[in-house]
């Protein structure tokens, strides 16, 4: 019986006994579990179990350039996500680029102030939905308790219309992907007079 190591779960004590067709533990057994008859000589049993070997062998061969080549495929898909995982958002961001570009031209040309904010309103909100629409979430924490975990402290204020720990003023938002910090929400916090 062989002793495994414990620490290693794919290593597990294995208790083999062999035995022959007959099941008696004294008679030879080829490895692939046959009994050898008593008639085969040591010849005949050793060419039997080199045959075995080399069968084993290339069986061996054969499942480790399967696991190179699994290895090297998925060496080239992770290389291939992260080159083209951008692609999807990239496309959309260039809608909000022609749209900023469409406005530089027009200022250029005859607008007015009034005509140029509205195209910079428009290009603002295709901004927001493109990056609503690959969920990424804005902080905007006014008024609400004061939180380390998404929010920035830039300084601590008084107040006595809010309760401490509040955040008073936002000065820049934050954002988070799927539940993940980008970047933390500045703000000012109360705290009592």
């Amino acid at each position: 019986m062989m002793q495994g190591n414990k620490a290693n779960p794919f290593e597990e004590p294995v208790e083999v006994e062999l035995q022959g067709a007959a099941g008696s533990p004294d008679q030879p057994v080829d490895p692939s579990g046959a009994a050898v008859g008593d008639d085969a000589t040591p010849d005949e049993a050793l060419a039997k179990a080199e045959e075995d070997l080399a069968r084993h062998r290339d069986a061996m061969l054969r499942m480790q350039a399967e696991m190179d080549n699994l290895r090297k495929r998925l060496a080239r898909d992770a290389e291939k996500s992260r080159k083209f995982a951008l692609e999807r958002i990239m496309k959309d961001l260039l809608q909000v680029c022609d749209s900023m570009e469409r406005g530089l031209e027009l200022a250029n040309g005859s607008a007015t102030v009034e005509l140029m904010r509205e195209g910079q309103e428009l290009t603002l909100k295709m901004l927001a939905k493109v990056l609503q629409d690959h969920d990424l979430e804005v902080i905007d924490p006014a008024g609400q308790p004061f939180d380390p975990e998404w929010h920035e402290a830039m300084t601590v204020m008084p107040s006595e219309e809010l309760d401490e720990n509040t955040v008073m003023e936002v000065l820049q938002k934050g954002y988070r992907l799927h539940d993940r910090l980008i970047r933390p929400a500045m703000v000012v916090v109360s705290r009592k007079p």
